[in-house]
């Protein structure tokens, strides 16, 4: 895999990340959504073993490519299964021109100082050594902004750095994801704190290395404009954070060079009773719909950096 060839599309490429990570706790929501309750499997293996097929349906999907889905982001057990024989990875990187992400965290602390911090990740580096062996290009790790606490969103801001940094020494790109919850009662001023945070972070890089940064739509349109333009950030992505994907497309589509990680909104209509050529239609109008939301004011990014 040519990870020069990953960097040049994950950082200029017009399109947008799917983000096909989740796991643990949010997978049985997953599957109800898609139509199978959880009466219809019985322990984790059965139950990741049909999330796995709803994920393997997407990504066979003709709609299901480079051209617009750029990138996505893996869960651990998705990484480690096969597609059509080959690793997933391998099958999304050369049968889809599609640049595998990875995401990492195990989840979060309780909350305290108005945000949660992830848990311990056990075993990062072993993990991240077999990430680069399967040809994944980066990783993704979630924190939770409840509350505008300084004190907690610079907690959140340096332990995804930290993180970040032993990421980098693997020769993996991170994409630090502190999401500012939509229901937060004080997004606004916690998104200040963060972009703020997250400015002395990237500015405070070694020279050479990048990140990439994974927020939430922000409340004041082209809000990290100005993290958007920073050398020392590859690209800028926005989760869906809950909302439906026409009000995620609407509001990420007033932020000029910013572009979807979504998840949910991705998937909002996809059924497991579809026949393919419905899935299919489906999906494809999704990747449309997204994939318009996050060119269609690309043209004018070059100037946002100074709003």
């Amino acid at each position: 895999m040519s990870n020069a060839a990953m960097a040049e599309q994950v950082a200029k490429k017009p399109g947008f990340l799917a983000a096909l990570d989740q796991s643990g706790g949010s997978t049985p929501g997953a599957l109800k959504l898609y139509g199978i309750p959880e009466t219809a499997y019985s322990g984790d293996a059965e139950m990741f073993k049909l999330m796995h097929e709803m994920r393997v349906r997407m990504m066979t999907s003709p709609a299901f490519t480079g051209a617009k889905v750029i990138a996505t982001i893996l869960f651990e057990r998705t990484m480690d299964g096969d597609v059509k024989g080959k690793p997933v990875p391998s099958f999304l990187w050369e049968d889809r021109q599609v640049v595998p992400f990875l995401k990492v965290d195990k989840g979060l602390e309780a909350e305290n100082d108005g945000v949660s911090l992830m848990k311990p990740i056990g075993g990062l580096d072993e993990l991240l050594a077999r990430a680069v062996k399967l040809g994944v290009y980066g990783t993704k790790m979630r924190s939770t902004i409840n509350l505008a606490n300084r004190g907690g969103i610079a907690a959140i801001a340096k332990q995804q750095f930290e993180i970040g940094a032993q990421i980098a020494a693997h020769g993996l790109m991170p994409i630090l994801e502190p999401e500012v919850l939509i229901k937060s009662p004080e997004k606004g001023a916690a998104e200040a704190i963060l972009r703020d945070e997250l400015t002395k972070g990237v500015d405070a890089l070694p020279a050479g290395r990048q990140v990439m940064l994974k927020v939430t739509i922000p409340e004041v349109p082209d809000f990290y404009a100005s993290l958007i333009a920073h050398p020392k950030v590859a690209r800028v992505v926005a989760l869906s954070g809950g909302y439906s994907r026409a009000e995620a497309d609407k509001k990420l589509a007033q932020n000029h060079g910013m572009i979807a990680s979504f998840s949910r909104a991705l998937v909002e209509e996809l059924k497991v009773s579809m026949s393919d050529a419905d899935f299919n239609a489906a999906l494809g109008q999704a990747i449309d719909e997204i994939f318009q939301a996050s060119t269609v004011k690309t043209e004018a990014a070059s100037t946002a950096g100074t709003r």
